[in-house]
């Protein structure tokens, strides 16, 4: 093969356009270190480090034992709209679901009881979720509600959106909202659901909400994959 790149920038532009040209797998899955590293005559620390400044850009991201794959498009997401995350996925063409990995009674520690607007020590909710967006695990997000609201949810499907259930069942409806959007790494058990390398780049979301009468209904901490979101705000 003539002409070979070899520096790590020459490798990223290389494989960048490899992968605009639809050149790899239907699945999106590179070839293995050691074959790219073979067919760019590299050693696997060179290619390694093209590849870590790929996935930074958000081109290919890890999976845990299985290897690089190609990133899909990234959802875009608008805070100022009210759409639930099933319903944003399907307007922008992508398959969403939600996967329950626990919900119960916990005790609020002294961040969340002030968030709530709670005493440090009262009994809330917690539901903690997995959303998909294509197949890929895309957000880790942990719900904390005030139980004072909704009697009896932990018993209902919590696979669907709880915007809806909170409509339907209880007659809450979203009001003011406060968002704090934060660059961060993966904790442990983020990262664990999101099959992805622990202390891995995250965008974490905390959501406050209030209700229709302003009362603080429930707090949100969303960990999103950093390379499967985009944030788009346009305010008048």
């Amino acid at each position: 093969m003539n002409d070979v790149p070899t520096t790590v920038a020459a490798i990223c532009r290389t494989l960048t356009a490899r992968i605009a040209g639809g050149e790899f797998s239907a699945d999106g899955k590179l070839p293995s270190e050691r074959a790219l590293s073979e067919q760019f005559s590299t050693t696997r620390i060179t290619l390694q480090e093209a590849l870590g400044q790929l996935e930074a850009q958000g081109v290919i991201y890890r999976q845990m034992r299985r290897g690089w794959f190609i990133s899909p498009p990234r959802l875009i997401y608008n805070p100022l709209q009210r759409s639930h995350f099933h319903a944003m996925a399907q307007q922008q063409g992508r398959d969403a679901h939600t996967e329950v990995i626990d919900s119960g009674r916990v005790t609020a520690n002294a961040a969340l009881a002030r968030r709530l607007e709670l005493p440090e020590g009262a009994k809330i909710y917690r539901i903690r979720r997995l959303r998909y967006i294509d197949g890929r695990a895309v957000l880790y997000c942990e719900h904390y509600l005030n139980p004072a609201y909704f009697a009896g949810i932990l018993s209902e499907d919590l696979t669907q959106s709880l915007t809806g259930l909170y409509a339907e069942r209880y007659d809450i409806r979203y009001g003011r909202v406060r968002f704090d959007m934060l660059p961060t790494l993966l904790p442990q058990q983020a990262a664990a659901m999101l099959k992805v390398t622990y202390g891995s780049p995250a965008l974490f979301i905390t959501r406050v909400n209030r209700d229709q009468h302003d009362r603080v209904i429930d707090c949100d901490l969303e960990y999103w994959r950093y390379d499967a979101l985009h944030i788009d705000v346009e305010a008048r």
